[in-house]
């Protein structure tokens, strides 16, 4: 399937759009308005006597690259990072590129990737491109906002990690049958595995392989539900004796939304990725998902999670650097590199050119506002010890901004909680909705209890008819088995690797036959 935006209608769009506004509009530029400029900002830059040439330079600068000259954004003192202006008609293959390098990402991907390189592309292009991609439109869905009791907010590196699956049994990829997910909870950086089997013995495998590399976590959760994640932390503790982990909380899904929002958005990203490069064998680009998915824009820590994990912006080659696209594609060789860095203005020559712009705005007055570094210290070599400090601290920083970016939602979250579901007292009636696959068919959607404790102000303890006047536990499903009349929800299983001809079979031992889910080849004395 075609996956691009139909360039003739994007245009046909845009020239509408453009139409609309005033003729002195500054963000749209055709290729002879972007002459003109251009040939007035150099102009003003040799004389500069004129209001215009002062309004021309405060605005726009030029940059030679080989014989071509592009406008700039004038550089302030002390910033390196380079933005262009671009034509109207360069607009649809820089969305293009862009688009599909982040994965077919929203608005919010697309403007904080473009603002990087591009000033005058606009929200309201990003979102005329966006509303044309039919990828896009197509895994749109409406949005479900959960009322959570607390939400997670992490304070450090492996404070708490999370590894769920994906189920893709009915698009396999040869053995391939499962995506793992693990993500840090603070800096949202996710790796990607496939998997054979949903198996915590082959998940354990694959997530031992990551904690020996960045580390373990003090706390691992999965949406996949607790004895999942049970399993999984004993099989990595008998494969590694040094490790100790706990299992989270007790909590409802929707307070794991981010990585069930996660895995909604790498499944869109790897269609995407199918679509383009016309394959069904989704294994091969899971490692181009995950770099995408952690190098563009991370609404919720307001930074890219490559930026979080490790303090700087990934790195794509010569493709990073502030060299235009069409110069970019033509390099093949370290010498043309070398050839095109020795006749584009360096850094210092820049520099110059601010330093002439603020000299011509003082009236001729030789002021320097560019600070100038000590000389004695530039001779002085500097140490691995300082750059280690000094990356050390930069990483520090985003880490710390991460968090405090995800405060920010976290307490407007609890506040709309609270104040769409005011906290329960002792003695109140509460309902509780029974998720699907904890219940039968035939089953009531609810459970009616009553609250008889609240701990930790976060959690309530609760009771129901069922409960014993000693306050036994019991678990949801239990507690829906309970108040069933057809028994409750059936889908227990034994996963015996016998004959499950004993009492050892949990199923033979609770006067149940085994099923399908239990094992399906093995030869069972309990069917």
């Amino acid at each position: 399937m075609d996956t691009a935006v139909n360039r003739d209608l994007f245009l046909e769009k845009l020239n509408a759009l453009i139409a609309g506004k005033r003729e002195d509009n500054c963000l749209y530029f055709s290729q002879e308005k972007y002459s003109k400029i251009l040939s007035e900002v150099v102009s003003a830059k040799i004389k500069c006597n004129t209001p215009l040439d002062y309004r021309r330079l405060k605005r726009f600068d030029v940059l030679k690259i080989k014989d071509k000259e592009n406008l700039i954004v004038p550089l302030k003192p002390g910033k390196t990072n380079i933005q262009y202006y671009v034509t109207n008609e360069e607009l649809y293959s820089i969305l293009y590129e862009t688009h599909i390098r982040i994965g077919h990402g929203g608005r919010t991907r697309m403007l904080k990737e473009l603002q990087v390189k591009y000033k005058n592309i606009t929200y309201e292009v990003v979102m005329l491109y966006l509303n044309l991609c039919k990828q896009c439109q197509m895994k749109h869905s409406a949005p479900k906002k959960g009322i959570v009791a607390k939400p997670m907010v992490s304070s450090e590196l492996n404070s708490r990690c999370q590894v769920d699956l994906i189920d893709l049994q009915s698009n396999r990829d040869g053995e391939y049958k499962f995506i793992m997910v693990y993500q840090d909870h603070l800096t949202k950086f996710v790796q990607l595995r496939p998997l054979k089997t949903k198996s915590a013995e082959e998940v354990a495998r694959h997530v031992l392989s990551i904690f020996l590399t960045f580390g373990a976590p003090a706390i691992l959760q999965s949406d996949n539900g607790r004895e999942f994640s049970n399993r999984v932390i004993s099989e990595i503790c008998a494969m590694w004796k040094d490790v100790k982990i706990v299992h989270e909380k007790p909590r409802y899904s929707q307070t794991q939304g981010s990585v069930e929002k996660a895995n909604q958005d790498i499944q869109n990203m790897l269609t995407a990725w199918m679509n383009e490069n016309d394959t069904n064998k989704w294994s091969d680009g899971l490692s181009f998902v995950q770099f995408a998915k952690n190098t563009t824009y991370h609404e919720g820590i307001r930074q890219s999670p490559y930026e979080a994990m490790f303090g700087v912006k990934a790195k794509r080659g010569i493709a990073s650097t502030f060299l235009p696209g069409e110069q970019i594609a033509n390099i093949e060789t370290e010498e043309q590199l070398e050839e095109i860095a020795n006749t584009s203005e360096t850094e210092e020559q820049l520099e110059e050119t601010v330093n002439a712009y603020q000299k011509n705005l003082s009236g001729g007055h030789t002021e320097n506002h560019i600070p100038k570094k000590n000389i004695e210290e530039d001779l002085q070599p500097t140490s691995s010890h300082q750059i280690l400090s000094e990356k050390h601290e930069l990483i520090s920083i985003k880490r710390a901004a991460a968090k405090e970016n995800l405060l920010l939602p976290a307490t407007k979250m609890l506040r709309t909680s609270q104040k769409q579901f005011p906290p329960a007292q002792i003695g109140d009636n509460v309902r509780i909705q029974v998720p699907d696959v904890d219940r039968g068919r035939t089953d009531s959607q609810n459970v009616l209890a009553v609250v008889v404790g609240i701990e930790d102000s976060d959690f309530y303890k609760l009771a129901n008819k069922n409960d014993e006047i000693s306050f036994q536990e019991m678990s949801l499903r239990e507690a829906a088995a309970a108040n069933s009349r057809s028994g409750g929800q059936g889908y227990t299983r034994c996963q015996c690797k016998r004959k499950c001809s004993t009492n050892k079979c949990s199923c033979k031992s609770k006067g149940l036959l085994c099923n399908s889910k239990c094992h399906n080849s093995l030869s069972c004395c309990n069917k």
